[in-house]
């Protein structure tokens, strides 16, 4: 009998971002984003192009990501509450199928102090313990902190935090980089004749990374890496009484993202091209559109997210997808991919919703749920009035909302 060898199961990289709107791409048709290496992933993959967070807020939609659940299902309610240890994510998922599994940057679901400054050393050092890590066997991060310069890591090869010199960015991607090349290294044959320093080393493949980088998140005037800030067009959503402070703040913001641009296009040359990659972010940022700023609210500029997928079983590259597809899945269409499955949505409209009220400025100043098509979106509010309603395919800056004239 003739023995067939199974095929070999993909490697698959997440690249998860912070507050980067679908919008903000040169890909989506945005003139203030320079980001040249993403316009180029996104000729080689699938833009899902109507994709959106289940929770428009950290904490709520990192743990949906990685769980597949929807918050507070998955135990995160408030924006304190710690991922529970005994949560079921992608990472014991992917490790029980063979996978190598790691985790870099920005993790953002551990215990914290809600007395503690958010921005500054006290969260960024905090120290996540093995058993607060979602499961993945490679750790190295750091749990908050909004240090997008120099930041603080920890982890599987730092018992303790320690500083790196650099922008944020480019260090965790450095570091993550890193790590994918010995994992390459680690995964090649013997070399006929004799061994490679690399074949002595144990066979870890295949592998299931995530990278997760804080920028484009606040502070906006933090130092981008030498990117200088520039003059930027408003959208005709942005009321004039909001002008001023959204091109104050979007200059620094397309800073950091030309800046992250350039640090995800490094990471991504260095991998082959049959690594699946991902690219999206956790949620958006008003910056100003209909007067409002942060996120949480369940506008476009907050709750539609880029989702871009390069190299997954049936994906054609250059296509756009406006499937209903939100970041709940991701889990889900990479169990899929790691079986040699095509993956696709089977409904025609995604959940969206705040499970609960951040006491933090600008923040989203109520409870909320409701579901987008890509056509139409409505949201109600916790008793179950309605709040807002849109017609996106003929109001795409949602400036006509329909629930005002039911009355």
């Amino acid at each position: 009998m003739t023995s067939m060898s199974s095929p070999a199961l993909p490697n698959i990289l997440w690249i998860v971002t912070t507050q980067w709107r679908a919008q903000a791409c040169g890909y989506a048709g945005d003139v203030n984003a320079r980001t040249p290496h993403l316009d180029a992933l996104a000729a080689r993959s699938v833009n899902y192009a109507q994709a959106v967070t289940p929770h428009p807020f950290g904490p709520f939609a990192r743990a949906a990501l990685l769980t597949g659940v929807p918050s507070p299902e998955n135990g995160v309610r408030g924006y304190y509450d710690p991922l529970p240890t005994t949560a079921r994510t992608i990472a014991h998922e992917m490790n029980e199928r063979g996978y190598s599994t790691a985790f870099f940057g920005k993790w953002h679901l551990a215990q914290r102090d809600p007395l503690a400054p958010l921005v500054g050393d006290a969260h960024a050092k905090i120290n996540v313990p093995p058993e607060s890590r979602g499961g993945f066997q490679f750790w190295e991060g750091f749990e908050s902190g909004f240090l997008l310069n120099d930041p603080w890591l920890h982890g599987a090869r730092l018992a303790e935090p320690v500083q790196f010199r650099g922008y944020q960015s480019d260090v965790v991607c450095e570091r993550a980089s890193e790590w994918l090349s010995w994992e390459r290294a680690c995964s090649r044959s013997e070399v006929a004749g004799g061994q490679s320093r690399a074949s002595s080393l144990p066979r870890r493949s295949p592998w299931f990374a995530v990278v997760s980088l804080e920028a484009p998140h606040p502070p906006y005037d933090a130092p981008a890496a030498g990117v200088e800030r520039r003059a930027v067009v408003l959208a005709a959503n942005v009321p004039p009484t909001a002008a001023e402070k959204a091109t104050q703040e979007l200059a620094g913001y397309y800073a950091h993202i030309e800046a992250t641009d350039r640090a995800i296009g490094r990471l991504v040359a260095a991998l082959p091209e049959n690594v699946i990659v991902v690219f999206t972010s956790v949620h958006g940022d008003m910056h100003g559109a209909h007067g409002l700023f942060r996120k949480g609210w369940p506008h476009e500029e907050s709750v539609r997210v880029p989702l871009l997928v390069r190299g997954a079983p049936g994906a054609i590259a250059g296509r756009r997808s406006d499937e209903a597809v939100s970041l709940v899945d991701l889990a889900a269409m990479t169990l899929a991919w790691a079986q040699g499955l095509e993956w696709s949505c089977s409904r025609d409209r995604a959940e969206i919703s705040m499970p609960s009220v951040v006491a933090l400025p600008q923040q989203c100043d109520r409870v909320w749920r409701g579901w987008r098509s890509p056509s139409r979106k409505k949201i109600f509010n916790a008793d179950g009035s309605p709040w807002l309603a849109f017609d996106l395919a003929n109001d795409p800056g949602e400036l006509s909302n329909l629930v005002m004239g039911l009355g």
